[in-house]
């Protein structure tokens, strides 16, 4: 079938993020070919130490190399929270690698802000967890520590990963842009706005989602679907 690559978010793992939410097989069952990475920094790849080595622009080259060990010239991208930052960039650096992508969990934050409290990384250096009180560093604490991540290393990525596009240049984006947020979701920031600087740019709202639930909701992927059957 037509290859799709799966990114996924921060701290989490291609599993966690495809697998477990049923993503994977329910591309499969659409006849698709489905591809999976464990960001650099998490899961299974190598743990680096520097927050330069997780720009997203290296992180997007990731993504393109993995395609060119794979022989695949073109595929579609479909990327959650920072995996949809990294798959933006992929967009826009290899505009010919990539025939169309969905922006799960990231709106208008990817060119305004980045949608998160300060002090996510020092949260997941602490050594006293227990004492944060801020909800949104908790969460990415406990959620690191749920999926055995390795918290320097993410507190590395956490820092060097936040660079954003300009609206300069989603505007240049060529492909069909799918951007699908929760109702809920604090974090990504509004859809409709991003969507509308990107000239073949579509919102999705995931009704009653926050940023945690609506990476699996099916809407979500039943939104995915119909989106990548009417693209070129």
């Amino acid at each position: 079938g037509m290859p799709v690559v799966l990114v996924h978010g921060f701290a989490s793992t291609h599993r966690v993020n495809w697998i477990d939410t049923s993503w994977v097989s329910t591309l499969n069952r659409a006849g698709y070919r489905v591809i999976a990475l464990d960001n650099r920094g998490h899961g299974q790849s190598d743990k680096l130490y520097d927050p330069e080595s997780y720009d997203p622009e290296i992180m997007a080259q990731d993504v393109i190399a993995l395609l060119d060990h794979l022989h695949i010239q073109r595929a579609d991208l479909i990327g959650y929270s920072m995996g949809a930052r990294i798959s933006a960039m992929a967009a826009l650096r290899f505009p010919d690698r990539v025939r169309a992508v969905i922006l799960g969990g990231l709106g208008i934050h990817l060119v305004e802000g980045n949608g998160l409290p300060p002090g996510i990384a020092e949260a997941l250096e602490s050594k006293t967890p227990e004492t944060l009180t801020d909800p949104t560093q908790r969460m990415f604490r406990v959620f690191a520590e749920k999926n055995g991540g390795d918290l320097k290393a993410l507190a590395a990525c956490m820092r060097g990963s936040r660079r954003g596009l300009t609206a300069a240049d989603v505007a240049t984006l060529p492909m069909p842009v799918l951007v699908a947020v929760g109702s809920q979701d604090l974090i990504g920031g509004d859809p409709h706005r991003l969507a509308a600087l990107i000239p073949k740019g579509q919102a999705f709202v995931i009704e009653g989602r926050d940023h945690n639930l609506a990476v699996g909701d099916r809407t979500h992927k039943a939104a995915a679907l119909e989106f990548l059957s009417h693209r070129p």
